[in-house]
């Protein structure tokens, strides 16, 4: 399975202001679902290993020194490759999903899991080496101060932090992070989809409520469903930002969602239950249309419910 745990252990209402998680159904009471291995991170003289991903990274995160467009952060690899960097020789511009593995809820400016066993942090935007289903002129960046996903035009200018599996005969990642087709992945019934990659089950209507709502009125209905055991079941919640960004399918677009047949009325805006620690009166959400992972303002009405609960044998 991939991981789809955040780090976020705190909570907050749409003030901003900080409060116990007991009862909120937010990502800071639902966050140790799913545990990383201990430790997660594995350091040597110029690499870091990720137990949880099988990823190798460069422990200086500002190895390019200095921003590059897309076409040479590819040039700066191949050099890397050429010169053996930390002994390696199948370095790459890391896919979408592989860099943000790396990225915190929790923390901001850097917006890093593990921020102490890197150096030279960029608090800045990234390349991926993942292209924009939409827009062929543009490809995917992470900001790694505040963990934003965005999409940057390919003459822009960003910096580079390659990455390398950890054996060499691993076969280089997908787009999506994820193998399996659809057919085999998800499992549609009258009225949820399993997704077997995560571990989650999500209602077929991506759209329950029909109208957008703001962040508190998401979380309430969500206890209302709970309340009212809606399919037999009382542990729904507001997917967190990690489980709505393993339904994108970023080779995808209009809407970039995987297997977005299984679903109905899916829209273009979703809250998750993930608070932005750099601004907490906004939350995490998801643009469903190209993939976008940005924020939004709580008490604003504009985004949509999609509930998931964890999938039980």
């Amino acid at each position: 399975m991939i991981s789809i745990q955040s780090d976020q252990t705190q909570c907050f209402d749409d003030t901003g202001r900080q409060i116990f998680c007991d009862g909120t159904g937010q990502d800071g009471e639902h966050h140790s679902q799913k545990e990383w291995p201990v430790p997660r991170f594995v350091e040597s003289q110029e690499t870091v290993m990720d137990r949880l991903t099988g990823r190798i990274w460069p422990k200086d995160s500002g190895i390019s020194q200095f921003p590059l467009t897309w076409q040479e952060a590819f040039d700066f690899v191949d050099e890397m490759n050429a010169e053996k960097m930390g002994g390696l020789t199948r370095w790459r511009l890391p896919e979408r999903g592989e860099l943000f593995s790396l990225i915190s809820h929790a923390r901001v400016n850097p917006a890093l899991v593990a921020p102490g066993c890197f150096s030279n942090h960029f608090n800045g935007y990234y390349w991926t080496a993942t292209p924009c289903a939409r827009y062929p002129r543009q490809a995917w960046t992470i900001h790694l101060g505040g963990g934003r996903v965005v999409k940057g035009m390919r003459h822009s200018s960003y910096m580079v932090w390659p990455v390398h599996d950890a054996h060499d005969d691993r076969p280089v990642a997908s787009e999506s992070g994820i193998s399996d087709p659809d057919e085999v992945r998800f499992h549609a019934s009258s009225q949820t989809v399993s997704d077997r990659a995560t571990g989650l089950t999500w209602l077929r209507d991506a759209d329950t409520l029909g109208n957008p709502v703001s962040w508190t009125d998401a979380l309430s209905h969500i206890q209302q469903m709970n309340s009212e055991k809606l399919l037999g079941f009382q542990d729904w919640r507001l997917p967190n930002i990690r489980e709505l960004e393993s339904l994108t399918d970023i080779r995808l677009h209009s809407p970039a969602i995987a297997a977005r047949d299984r679903f109905k009325s899916i829209r273009p805006f979703y809250w998750s239950s993930t608070t932005s620690v750099y601004e907490p009166r906004y939350a995490w959400t998801l643009y469903s249309e190209d993939g976008n992972i940005g924020v939004g303002f709580k008490p604003g009405a504009e985004f949509h419910v999609w509930p998931v609960r964890t999938t039980q044998d």
